[in-house]
């Protein structure tokens, strides 16, 4: 008898991302002096069970159309939340653009897979090598950001302000390369 995709384990971690964005934005806005380390290290915590979940569903033939719908989504919903929490902790413009490049991005990119997939072309607009580069910015520039206030620290808060400015430059290019694989169905000519 087949399992129930919610008892799979690589779904289990998924779903467990899920649940740290509630835990996330409070223990960011807790009252205690430790809230910005352990923000910055759930944060890191959920990007290793995105990589986890993955890996165990390959490994283990553990895919299912359930893990590949939800996975992609705990990723953006997390990202989404934590850029919203420190675009309102930064209060400043240039974190804001960088930031709303990114979630911009991934809606544009989002509703173009999904709209390939209607089209039987899904393939054409999979995760690119640039796409997991700047996914692996976005997570150390994030963790940066969140564990590491420009008061305290301002070095690893400097290197969170790189790291996403790269990250958003990787998302702009990441998605021309998927636009222009998906232009000839976008402009009706295939």
């Amino acid at each position: 008898m087949p399992q129930h995709p919610l008892f799979n384990p690589a779904n289990q971690l998924t779903l467990v991302r899920i649940l740290f964005i509630p835990l996330l934005v409070a223990v960011y806005y807790s009252p205690f002096e430790w809230r910005y380390i352990a923000s910055g290290a759930l944060f890191a915590l959920a990007g290793v069970t995105d990589w986890l979940d993955g890996y165990i569903a390959r490994k283990y033939n553990l895919t299912t159309p359930f893990g590949a719908f939800l996975d992609p989504v705990a990723d953006k919903l997390m990202v989404a939340v934590a850029l919203a929490i420190l675009i309102e902790s930064h209060n400043d413009v240039m974190f804001t653009l960088p930031a709303i490049v990114i979630i911009c991005r991934e809606i544009v990119i989002s509703a173009l897979r999904e709209w390939m997939a209607e089209l039987g072309k899904r393939a054409s607009v999979a995760v690119s090598n640039i796409g997991k580069f700047k996914t692996t910015l976005q997570i150390v520039a994030i963790v940066m950001l969140l564990a590491f206030t420009d008061e305290k620290h301002p070095l690893f808060n400097q290197v969170g302000y790189v790291a996403l400015y790269l990250a958003a430059i990787l998302t702009i290019w990441s998605m021309c390369v998927y636009l222009k694989a998906a232009w000839p169905a976008l402009m009706g000519r295939e």
